[in-house]
């Protein structure tokens, strides 16, 4: 399909093109736009009818969105940003540069500018910065029959009309009513009588990760916003906090994996600044590093008398390094998903310690029978590299389990306590575990 649109568009067969178009959904559409030249982009854009274009318009990437702005007339910017949602119109203002902002906003109605300016004075991650302001409000003085009226005329401008809420002559929200008791019901009943009046509610300037908490942990598919008196000032869809939560667990992903996040995409990302957000944490964890070559320099004498010693350590390093990167990730998906709390540490200590016996216990056993039977190694030796493995890998689990949990009690991102920075402590106190069982057990002087 892309490839008969893409010679359709070179060969100028604009109607095969229409046709082929209104096959598809407008994602599909935006993904097969997403990969044609820049002029066939603008030719493909300009096809579609107007509704349609502006629904594909919000599914753009911001470069495609860039694009199409450039190329368009005043009167055809216009049309598309009437036709968005409020929100759409500030996410897309936040992504482009500044000439791109000033053509958008001159295409603006003087009325949404000010709401859009009100949007962007809210701090990034908060509530207020997700939310739309393309609602359904009720009066709780309302029969069913004037809300409905209400709905039907203008309910068409608003993201979602599932939920309605309701608020009083102060514009304070009283509670909420689903649009299917609206049906059902009379119509001389008052809203205020069959109206959810117990809901959940926040304030514009909570954390938006938060927000993402609650709609997990409710279920839920809006939410209103209010501010300190109060006032119902817009509600969040579940939509946007779906993107939110891909956004944070994205952010989690590259803080684990010892980076620092970034919003690009990654083959649109350069070299460069894919390298800037890598370097900082490698020279970090390199320097961190320099503990275990100094536990090693200052045994040096016991690997020289013992060289066999030596063999053992990549597996002891790496083990400890997986246990505990283990335990990490469990911890800190607990923590994201609520199913985990601060107060629960020291049962987390418990546990993990119970877990790190049998895990410890299996792999020193295997590695027992593996070192002794097949390597042909003394029995000596053997029982210290068991050893060590076995409190290594109890010390791994703990670790592991308690430092995300520590991290989150001290305001910091759990993530961060991730495999690199566990592995650089556990790697620590494998060497000198294993050294220390050595020295002692086999009298190296």
């Amino acid at each position: 399909m892309i490839y008969d649109i893409s010679y359709a568009l070179e060969k100028n067969l604009l109607l095969e093109v229409k046709n082929k178009l209104k096959l598809l959904n407008q994602i599909d559409i935006a993904s097969t736009l997403e990969v044609l030249s820049k002029e066939n982009t603008i030719k493909a854009f300009r096809i579609l009818s107007k509704d349609t274009a502006s629904e594909v318009f919000s599914y753009l990437s911001s470069e495609k969105q860039q694009e199409i702005i450039e190329a368009s007339s005043d009167e055809e910017l216009s049309r598309i940003i009437d036709a968005m949602f409020l929100d759409d119109t500030v996410d897309l203002i936040e992504e482009m540069p500044a000439g791109v902002v000033a053509k958008i906003l001159k295409n603006t109605s003087s009325e949404n500018r000010k709401l859009i300016n009100q949007f962007l004075k809210y701090p990034e991650d908060s509530a207020g910065s997700v939310m739309t302001v393309e609602y359904v409000s009720l009066k709780n003085d309302m029969n069913i029959k004037e809300a409905l009226k209400k709905i039907r005329k203008k309910g068409i401008k608003n993201e979602t009309i599932n939920d309605c809420f309701v608020i009083d002559k102060e514009r304070k929200l009283q509670g909420t009513i689903p649009i299917r008791e609206l049906i059902i019901n009379e119509e001389d009943i008052l809203i205020e009588n069959i109206m959810t009046h117990n809901i959940e509610k926040v304030q514009v300037d909570t954390d938006r990760e938060i927000v993402a908490d609650l709609f997990r942990h409710y279920d839920l598919s809006t939410m209103p916003v209010v501010d300190k008196e109060n006032r119902l000032v817009g509600i969040i869809t579940i939509d946007d906090i779906v993107d939110v939560i891909d956004q944070e667990n994205t952010e989690d992903f590259q803080k684990m994996a010892a980076m620092e996040p970034s919003d690009k995409e990654y083959l649109k990302d350069s070299v460069f600044s894919l390298a800037k957000h890598r370097i900082l944490w490698l020279l970090i964890l390199m320097i961190s590093a320099t503990a275990t070559g100094t536990i090693i320099r200052r045994y040096e004498d016991t690997l020289q008398s013992v060289v066999i010693l030596a063999a053992f350590i990549p597996m002891l390093m790496d083990t400890g390094g997986n246990a505990g990167s283990q335990s990490s990730t469990l911890i800190i998906r607990g923590l994201a998903l609520g199913e985990i709390k601060t107060g629960d540490i020291w049962k987390i200590l418990w546990k993990e310690f119970r877990v790190s016996i049998i895990v410890g216990f299996t792999l020193a056993l295997v590695n027992f029978l593996r070192i002794f039977y097949f390597d042909k190694i003394g029995f000596t030796m053997t029982f210290v590299v068991c050893s060590s493995l076995f409190v290594t890998v109890i010390i791994a689990k703990v670790v592991g389990g308690i430092l995300p949990v520590a991290a989150k009690k001290l305001k910091l991102d759990p993530a961060i306590m991730a495999s690199p920075l566990i592995t650089t402590i556990v790697d620590a106190c494998a060497l000198v575990i294993y050294f220390t069982l050595a020295t002692a057990l086999l009298h190296i002087s």
